[in-house]
């Protein structure tokens, strides 16, 4: 088989709902479905969400749907990490180090998230971390409702596409925008919502922490709910 038959049976292959390819020679020799055979799970590379996900961020461009694209932001900033993740964080929006990188979550804020991360024995590439919105806000403000309402269709394809077991709002943004409530965080965290197929778990924002440790005990325990979920079956 040459490389052109090998591109066009993988896609063939994708559009059957085939998730993946694997190198283990295990492979070549998986169960027939016979029920006197044993069962063997080889290896998986996983291809459809990552090729989704490339698909969506193409979608945006360099994107200038809403007032922000001309209000100082430097670039799109989509998201980060496993696209199968089982755990995934959603924010509010940029600031100024994730504007200068593209990547969120990269200054003082991402680097507490980094340790929150690794508090449940998860790794940053284990999850996936995005915004609801793309775009820096001007001096870091608030996102206003036109800019959330334009860019949040982008995030919920993003998670429809991860299906992630368990996603972390982080901030009264994140949690109002998913959850369709005005209700203060304050009063949003410590309980468990459904959401897409997965448990919702609202809690502070780790720049609200930088500001307020005190909270960061609420945090730990909201983190222990999550790590609890993501070792159910």
């Amino acid at each position: 088989m040459d490389r052109e038959q090998l591109a066009e049976h993988l896609r063939f292959a994708a559009e059957l709902g085939v998730a993946g390819v694997s190198r283990d020679p295990l492979w070549r020799t998986r169960s027939s479905g016979r029920v006197d055979e044993p069962c063997v799970l080889p290896a998986v590379i996983p291809l459809v969400p990552a090729k989704a996900l490339n698909e969506v961020r193409s979608d945006i461009g360099d994107c200038t749907r809403c007032k922000l694209s001309g209000l100082g932001r430097s670039q799109v900033v989509f998201g980060v990490g496993n696209p199968n993740a089982d755990l995934m964080f959603v924010g509010e929006a940029p600031g100024a180090d994730e504007d200068l990188q593209g990547i969120p979550f990269v200054g003082r804020a991402g680097q507490l998230l980094t340790k929150i991360i690794e508090a449940i024995d998860l790794k940053r590439e284990d999850v996936y971390i995005a915004n609801v919105i793309k775009c820096r806000p001007p001096q870091n403000r608030n996102p206003e409702p036109d800019e959330i309402e334009t860019c949040e269709p982008f995030l919920f394809r993003q998670i429809d596409i991860i299906k992630p077991r368990v996603i972390v709002t982080l901030g009264k943004f994140a949690a109002h925008t998913l959850l369709r409530c005005e209700d203060p965080i304050s009063r949003l965290r410590g309980r468990v919502f459904d959401y897409r197929g997965a448990k919702l778990i609202p809690t502070f924002h780790p720049a609200y922490l930088l500001r307020n440790p005190a909270s960061k005990r609420e945090v730990w325990e909201d983190m222990k709910v999550v790590r609890s979920l993501l070792r159910q079956p």
